[in-house]
């Protein structure tokens, strides 16, 4: 009863997709690559609307920078870490672009006058573009 493995443990698992049986790991993509990827395009694409973008490049870095702890964890069980890495690169690009851009329109606000002289000056344009009509 001494060498009784009960096929249960956690020890005793032979996941197919982490061993082939013969104890080399069979290795598996990160699982957040590709929704980090895509967040980070959208984010780059998104920044001058400013907060899709801010909100895309923080929810895709954070799922890059959890793969890449992943990945450091146990290096042979996953491949991809250049992808991750690519997606976190996007992903910080797209969050700079996007808070330069809310920056930048702030500023433009503040040196027209504030945000009533902003709207006056919409206004006016609008007027305008009706009247050329």
């Amino acid at each position: 009863m001494e060498n009784y493995q009960n096929p249960n443990e956690p020890q005793n698992y032979q996941n197919s997709n982490f061993n082939n049986g013969n104890g080399n790991f069979i290795a598996t993509k990160l699982p957040n690559t590709t929704v980090s990827l895509v967040l980070g395009i959208i984010s780059i694409v998104c920044c001058c609307s400013g907060i899709i973008g801010i909100v895309c490049g923080i929810i895709g870095l954070m799922l890059a920078n959890k793969d890449i702890k992943l990945y450091k964890s146990n290096p042979q069980q996953y491949t991809g870490v250049e992808t991750t890495n690519t997606a976190r690169i996007l992903n910080i690009i797209g969050l700079v672009i996007s808070v330069l851009s809310i920056i930048y329109s702030i500023w433009s606000i503040i040196q027209i006058g504030g945000w009533d002289a902003y709207m006056m000056q919409i206004q006016q344009a609008m007027e305008m573009a009706q009247q050329n009509q």
